[in-house]
């Protein structure tokens, strides 16, 4: 038996069941250096998946990021945030107002990851409107907690047994050019799917199951991740602005995997021109090393006493001094991953046209979702070979991830080297062909 499967056996026995997939991705990492892992066995592979969008520095970080943790180290790792104050946390949501979309007064508050993001923009919302409701999109995930767990429609799996989950959430169709209810091609035709999505939210949801003043906000993701990597119609996001500020409801933009530069724009809605009222970030504000999630809001919305919402170690100092510098440096990146962006785009696009089972590709900067189906006329899911390429794509020595019904992720660090983008877009290249 392998190592790696000897530490796979132990974890099975001490540690909860949670998303592991031990026949897909057998994978028991020992270190990283850059955009490669390391297994407990010595072997290397390339990581296109920044393990799930946290390490878009590189492995075990960005060296400016681990210099900044050592310095930080030797002065003060955390201090209760809750009753004390520090300059590390101002200097962080100084900077997250400043970086963050939409001229007008912000603040922030820190916890320790996307789900407690999203959980404080639902109490922000909440207080701030004093309405109870909420609209998601189908395919979106947000988190696991009850409170999140109701505005997360990405797998069935992940309500089983949980209900009931926190009341007062609808949802409605993302406008997935790809696949949606009304089998509209919304690559040819991206209006007239933005508007069969508006329409169900006011005929169906506001006509007929709940009126929109008691509506406080709809959570979006401005690229759904774990639904697919599914890039919206460029028009969509100003045409939902509208509908919300009819309504005064607030827009709440989920950026914990689109965020900080993985679109090519600091932040994913940036493409879309609109400036959400609530914008929540994590992942890749670790810099891969100290958990934080951030959720960032309009001044006005403020909780209006102290007491109502509070967080132990969210945005502790050494957290704060990552968050900074993951900053600076994702915008430094920027440039790079637009230059990137064409490499992908053309090579995907060249492997749907050459491979059948491949239905469609779609992303932008380095965050592509592939999909694959059975037929492309039908475009029947075909689960299998997904889970084949993955497979494959590992034997080979390149870790990808799954995501949506019958999709993979490409989303390498962003600190990835031309060179070794095409290596890996390569060897995704022959898992296909052996595969499908």
């Amino acid at each position: 038996m392998s190592r790696a499967r000897e530490w796979i056996e132990l974890h099975r026995r001490y540690l909860a069941t949670t998303t592991h997939d031990p026949e897909n991705l057998p994978l028991v990492v020992e270190r990283g250096e850059g955009v490669w892992l390391f297994d407990v066995d010595n072997n290397r592979y390339l990581d296109f998946s920044s393990s799930i969008s946290v390490n878009n520095l590189g492995y075990p970080s960005h060296p400016e990021v681990i210099k900044a943790v050592v310095e930080q180290l030797g002065r003060l790792g955390h201090a209760a945030g809750t009753d004390f104050y520090n300059p590390y946390q101002v200097q962080l949501a100084m900077k997250l107002v400043e970086e963050t979309p939409g001229d007008f007064p912000k603040k922030v508050f820190f916890g320790n990851s996307g789900t407690e993001a999203n959980e404080a923009a639902l109490k922000i919302a909440k207080t701030s409107t004093g309405r109870p409701l909420f609209i998601s999109f189908i395919g979106g995930f947000h988190g696991r907690t009850h409170g999140t767990l109701a505005l997360t429609a990405s797998k069935s799996v992940q309500k089983k047994r949980q209900f009931p989950w926190m009341p007062g959430v609808f949802y409605a169709p993302y406008p997935n050019p790809y696949r949606n209810p009304w089998k509209i091609d919304g690559y040819e035709h991206p209006d007239e799917l933005v508007q069969r999505v508006l329409e169900f939210i006011e005929e169906y949801i506001f006509d007929k199951l709940a009126p929109p003043e008691d509506f406080a906000g709809i959570f979006f993701e401005p690229i759904q991740g774990e639904g697919g990597y599914v890039v919206p119609p460029r028009g969509f996001f100003r045409e939902l602005e509208k509908l919300a500020r009819r309504h005064g409801i607030l827009l709440v933009d989920d950026e914990v995997q689109m965020g900080l530069g993985r679109t090519g724009r600091m932040w994913g809605i940036e493409h879309f021109e609109v400036a959400p009222d609530i914008l929540t970030t994590a992942k890749a504000l670790s810099g891969g090393l100290v958990p934080i999630g951030a959720t960032v809001y309009r001044a006005e919305l403020d909780f209006k006493e102290a007491g109502m919402h509070s967080n132990t170690f969210g945005g502790n100092a050494l957290a704060s001094i990552v968050g900074i510098k993951v900053l600076e440096i994702a915008k430094s990146l920027l440039p790079h991953v637009r230059e990137l962006e064409g490499l992908f785009r053309d090579e995907l696009g060249r492997i749907k046209e050459e491979f059948s089972g491949v239905g469609d590709v779609r992303g932008l900067g380095l965050a592509w979702g592939v999909e694959f189906v059975s037929d492309k006329n039908t475009k029947k899911p075909d689960v299998e070979a997904r889970n084949r390429v993955i497979r494959e794509a590992l034997k080979r020595g390149l870790v990808i991830l799954g995501c949506g019904k019958s999709s993979v992720r490409l989303i390498p660090p962003l600190t990835i080297s031309e060179e070794e983008a095409k290596i890996g877009l390569g060897l995704f290249r022959e898992a296909l062909k052996a595969t499908l």
